[in-house]
């Protein structure tokens, strides 16, 4: 997902002793339905845990970058939480 980094907790560290960092990501974009362009854009709170969190915390806020990852519920059972495994910084996104 190409998405801007807008919000950055501080390091916190999970029981396992891993570091773990919260993080707001924003995603806009235009696509196509049904043949007509349609704007998209949204909030997602993301988590990242282990050896990205370096990474991560690094990152300036308002940078925008790709950020792969997976879906899972959200700690308090409400809604859901992306949790990031990889970060390109390098190259263009344009694909959700």
């Amino acid at each position: 997902m190409t998405a801007q980094l807008v919000e950055r907790g501080a390091v916190r560290y999970t029981p396992a002793g891993l570091p773990a960092l919260d993080l707001m990501l924003k995603h806009e974009s235009t696509v196509t339905e049904d043949g007509q362009p349609r704007k998209v854009s949204m909030e997602i709170k993301a988590v990242a845990i282990g050896a990205i969190t370096r990474a991560l915390g690094e990152l300036l806020l308002g940078t925008s970058a790709g950020f792969a990852g997976f879906l899972t519920a959200a700690r308090n059972g409400r809604g859901l939480s992306f949790h990031v495994t990889s970060l390109d910084t390098d190259s263009p996104h344009t694909a959700i």
